[in-house]
């Protein structure tokens, strides 16, 4: 999973790099596990934009993936580890012993014809699906659930993890990729181990017709706009638009924005940590 820079033989190659794709084993997807995905270009069913800056990109198909890992003490090997166009990590496809197939986010380390296996008492390893309350503490686990059965929704991206740091009753106390620390219910399930492809965030796109491939469209800054368009927009010459906001109006550098009084608020113990120059 290292980074490959290209020879500068254009100037769009001087500063591009590239994932080495080496621990890719296979290059076609499972044809029982993909679906079809139509780009939406950021409308929504009215045919109304919604989201700025999306369109065009490469053509897709989605890999459907076991998020709730809920074939439980039936063990699997892993058969491949490919690419997936719509998610930063590798995926894994597994060969359960009674037949079925499934797509998983591969962690790291985790190797072609190694058998795994989720359950409520597995041993803690690599690959392997438990609930929170099973595992040891110290341990570093993705894609964990945050309702019982539900199927794991943090720490599914390139390089992430949490660490299990206590436990509490019927809650354990999670260490987010992010600096949180909050409660978890101890039924939920997480897997073993660090999310694959861990260099994603060091790979530095290059050129503009790269975003445009992935479907990104040009941003436009603010303060280049009109004051119709944009809180920042309009003045004389290169006027910087007074204090940063957004498009509707809310401050974007430092104002918080997460309701008070919202459900999950409760569990957080200790807030992320604030970025450099707060």
């Amino acid at each position: 999973m290292a980074i490959r820079k290209l020879k500068p033989v254009t100037p769009a190659m001087r500063h591009r790099s590239v994932s080495d794709f080496k621990e890719i084993t296979k290059t076609r997807p499972e044809p029982t596990l993909v679906e079809a995905i139509s780009s939406t270009g950021g409308r929504n069913n009215d045919g109304r934009r919604t989201t700025r800056y999306r369109g065009g990109g490469h053509k897709r198909k989605y890999r459907i993936i076991d998020f709730r890992r809920d074939k439980l003490d039936i063990p699997a090997k892993v058969h491949s580890i490919e690419y997936d166009p719509n998610r930063s990590a590798r995926i894994a496809l597994l060969h359960y012993v009674d037949g079925e197939k499934r797509y998983i986010i591969a962690p790291d380390k985790l190797q072609v014809g190694q058998m795994i296996v989720s359950g409520e008492q597995v041993a803690p390893t690599v690959g392997n699906c438990m609930p929170l309350g099973n595992i040891p503490l110290g341990a570093v686990v993705h894609n964990i659930e945050l309702q019982p059965g539900r199927g794991g929704v943090m720490a599914r991206s390139a390089g992430t993890y949490c660490q299990l740091a206590a436990k509490e009753g019927r809650f354990v106390v999670l260490k987010l990729p992010s600096g949180e620390t909050r409660r978890v219910l101890a039924a939920c399930r997480a897997t073993i181990g660090t999310v694959s492809n861990g260099t994603h965030m060091n790979i530095s796109i290059g050129k503009a017709g790269r975003s445009r491939w992935l479907g990104r469209r040009p941003r436009t800054r603010g303060v280049a706009m009109n004051p119709v368009d944009h809180p920042m927009g309009g003045g004389e010459g290169r006027a910087s638009g007074g204090h940063p906001r957004s498009r509707n109006g809310l401050y974007a550098k430092g104002l918080k924005t997460r309701k008070p009084k919202k459900h999950s608020n409760q569990y957080i113990i200790s807030r992320r940590k604030a970025r450099k120059g707060k």
